[in-house]
């Protein structure tokens, strides 16, 4: 009997780059229990996917030794990868195929007798909801049904072991726990093991046991509440009246004893540094009415105190008095009557929301709902079919160009000259904004302090961990210091530590006057926007800010719905009072 499915003792492995020699795994050991699901956590570049990649045989480690399902993962390659499924981050879809070719073209390449295809894809084509698109294109597909197909791919075989690599990343809520349905399902009923990577640290709770990495090393391994009970008594939730949350969390980032500060719905969740009863007057001196109650402590409370080592917070952004001004009224973004077709199918029908100066606003929406296209409209980058749209008083309908000056766009897949170093795309793209001499000098020295690029300044763009490629992204879409900024789900994939760098500078920009207008997955940066637009089907669901659309969703079974809890309630209610035609 094989007491683990997945064993490994003194793994190493190594990477050359250049003259550099990068530890990707640094003496890594542990066992993994049969029957359960174990998350593998840790931040950017901390050695996950080369974890996974060791474990299904597509990499041998530089020393050390890994054993899976009783396989020698060194000798017998081969046969552990028949054996094991593997899910990576970018799963290879081929999308001129339709979704039974798909099928079709891994049961070839994984063996599957034709007499067993059937039964097989009738029970995954179920439980993955896709039985009605056999026949569409995987390109055509939205993100949560291209990640449930390849996770249908994966599982043709119903192998012992299932290896998942951020397999939730990209996907709206409602998709992501459904592809959590199917793998328990997998766990239950057929006796699988599974090993799951995530960015979502609210996924780690639902894991058996977490396998927390950093910097190649197990920092930790056991169940989420051994990692959270380590925090408990220095978990707090703080509110203050008259002060916004994330106005809050600005203050409290800097304040002695803070750890961290997480905006959560109308308080700021606080991490202090050690078990102590936080005083309001040494937090927040001079501020009135604060309320402090004690939180229960979570894993990602945990995973902030083992890693993070500095604050964040405080970032500050210059932006010339010309450009921005503080006429909070002005409504800078107006969108009314918005409609955009592609031939005969309405991709977004009768949209109308406004945005107004220095607001941050959340536009929301299900995989397919619309809210790209939207996106890609207000940036300029896609003509509307019919309705008004206009951005910083300029009409989008004549006059694009001029309005993108006034735009920083930050896009949702990396979209930077992979083949070009930081320095090179700083310089790219200050040229592209119309930056010259000393004021592109002084850009490209604010964009390296700023962002904290200078370690990576002649490092090729595609060779730098996520985090950084976000950094850079962001840094380049604020070169020209832009009015309004455009940010398409910017923190996808990233970890909870880059994400609050991330939000830290934009609620800086927010402060300074800029508009924002970003679009997410993860619900709970919504608690970060002023207001937020829920789409579905190409048209507006719902409007308001963060506390409005929770309380639609308030109920006595629910009586404190998170963002996350309000969305899939607004969705699965539209749903559920759609007349079918």
């Amino acid at each position: 009997m094989i007491s683990a499915v997945l064993s490994f003792r003194g793994v190493r492995q190594e990477f050359r780059r250049g003259d550099r020699v990068l530890k990707a795994l640094d003496g890594v050991s542990f066992d993994i229990s049969a029957g359960q699901v174990t998350g593998l956590i840790g931040p950017d570049g901390a050695g996950k996917t080369t974890l996974m990649r060791l474990a299904c045989g597509l990499l041998r480690p530089a020393s050390g030794e890994i054993h899976v399902l009783g396989l020698d993962a060194i000798r017998e390659s081969q046969a552990l990868q028949s054996a094991v499924g593997y899910m990576p981050q970018r799963f290879g879809l081929y999308e001129d195929l339709s979704v039974q070719e798909n099928l079709d073209l891994y049961a070839n390449l994984q063996g599957i007798p034709e007499e067993q295809r059937t039964s097989r894809y009738t029970e995954l084509l179920h439980m993955t909801g896709l039985a009605p698109f056999m026949g569409r294109l995987a390109g055509k597909l939205s993100g949560g049904m291209k990640q449930k197909l390849g996770l249908a791919c994966a599982l043709l075989r119903a192998p012992r072991l299932l290896l998942l690599d951020e397999p939730t990343v990209g996907v709206d809520p409602v998709s992501r726990r459904e592809l959590w349905e199917i793998i328990y399902r997998q766990v239950e009923e057929q006796g699988m093991s599974v090993l799951l990577s995530t960015a979502y640290l609210d996924e780690a709770e639902r894991c058996s046991e977490v396998l927390l990495l950093h910097q190649g090393k197990l920092l930790g391994h056991g169940p989420p509440t051994s990692f959270s009970a380590e925090v408990e008594g220095r978990i707090f939730q703080l509110s203050a009246e008259g002060i916004s949350p994330r106005r809050l969390q600005s203050l409290l980032g800097q304040a002695p004893g803070v750890l961290d500060a997480l905006v959560e719905g109308d308080y700021v969740r606080l991490v202090m540094e050690q078990v102590m009863e936080p005083n309001a007057a040494k937090l927040l001196p001079g501020i009135k009415g604060v309320r402090i109650r004690a939180a229960t402590a979570r894993f990602e409370d945990a995973f902030v105190s083992l890693l993070k080592v500095r604050h964040t917070d405080g970032i500050e952004f210059s932006h010339p008095g010309t450009r921005v001004v503080s006429q909070a009224e002005e409504k800078v973004i107006r969108v009314d009557g918005l409609l955009r077709k592609f031939g005969d199918f309405i991709a977004v029908n009768d949209v109308s929301f406004s945005v107004h100066r220095g607001e941050i606003f959340g536009l929301l929406g299900a995989n397919g709902a619309g809210k790209t296209t939207t996106f890609r409209m207000l940036c300029g980058l896609l003509p509307a079919s019919g309705g008004v749209l206009s951005v910083a008083g300029y009409d989008l309908h004549t006059a694009r160009a001029e309005a993108r000056r006034h735009i920083g766009y930050m896009a949702q897949k990396f979209s930077l000259y992979g083949d070009l170093s930081v320095e090179q795309n700083l310089q790219f793209f200050s040229s592209a904004y119309g930056l010259r001499g000393r004021h592109r000098e002084v850009r490209m020295r604010w964009a390296m302090e700023n962002f904290e690029l200078e370690e990576y300044r002649d490092a090729n763009a595609r060779e730098l961990p996520l985090g950084y490629k976000q950094r850079l992204s962001f840094a380049t879409a604020l070169m020209h210091e832009p009015e309004i900024l455009f940010l398409d789900e910017p923190t996808s994939g990233v970890d909870p530590l880059a994400r609050r760098e991330f939000w830290a500078r934009t609620n800086a920009l927010a402060e300074a006057g800029v508009t924002v207008l970003v679009t997410t997955h993860f619900m709970e940066e919504a608690n970060y926007c002023d207001r937020v637009v829920i789409m579905m089907e190409g048209s507006v669901l719902a409007e308001g800010t963060p506390g409005e659309m929770k309380d639609l969703a308030r109920s006595k079974d629910n009586p404190k719905p998170t963002m996350e809890s309000a969305f899939i309630y607004l969705v699965e209610r539209n749903r559920e009072n759609e007349v079918p035609a």
